[in-house]
């Protein structure tokens, strides 16, 4: 398996400062009934630091094979962050992202 195909197919994605949306994953390709979901978010350009307490809020819900993240918010024009999500399916734990770009 190539690196990127554990990356979410939309992605590269780009948010507005001030918009506030709520991602999702569906783990049909990994299997069905995903578990211990955990989702943080990285600035990709300050040395991969975590700033999830700062631009996520809420927290991640399942649907059947859906994921819903926590909603991302307070991105800054003109970085890049790294959406992650980590999820078990059986006895399996998948991790999968998004590269999300701020915008004005």
């Amino acid at each position: 398996m190539d690196n990127d195909d554990r990356r979410i197919v939309e992605s590269p994605l780009y948010q507005g400062e001030e918009e506030v949306i709520y991602y999702q994953l569906t783990t049909t390709p990994w299997g069905s009934s995903p578990t211990s979901v955990a989702v943080k978010i990285y600035d990709i350009a300050n040395d991969y630091n975590d700033v999830t307490s700062t631009n996520l809020s809420g927290a991640a819900s399942v649907n059947g094979d859906v994921i819903t993240f926590p909603a991302v918010t307070g991105l800054t024009d003109g970085r890049w962050y790294r959406l992650e999500c980590k999820f078990s399916i059986g006895s399996n734990t998948f991790e999968s992202w998004i590269d999300i770009r701020g915008q004005r």
